[in-house]
């Protein structure tokens, strides 16, 4: 099942535009993955399994190295990326 999910980091330390960069450049990595940043949000395309266990270990790293740390998510059980609509 195709999921999309829209995030929203906000790190609660000082540095918090290097930890935003570096969680998307990480979540970049993943060729399973699509992801489309824009200047409110971060959105994340691609079969849910995959979606979920990426997310579940970026998010374990993110919260290991950065202690306080909000991530909003919405998860639709739909591909919503521009380009399929």
């Amino acid at each position: 099942m195709q999921v999309s999910v829209e995030m929203s980091l906000y790190p609660l330390a000082e540095n918090y535009l290097d930890t935003i960069k570096d969680f998307i450049e990480r979540l970049n990595q993943h060729s399973e993955l699509t992801v489309l940043t824009n200047t409110m949000s971060t959105q994340v395309f691609g079969e849910m399994q995959d979606v979920m266990r990426i997310l579940g270990e970026e998010m374990e790293l993110l919260f290991q190295n950065v202690p306080s740390n909000v991530l909003v998510c919405k998860f639709i059980n739909k591909d919503l990326r521009p380009d399929n609509a």
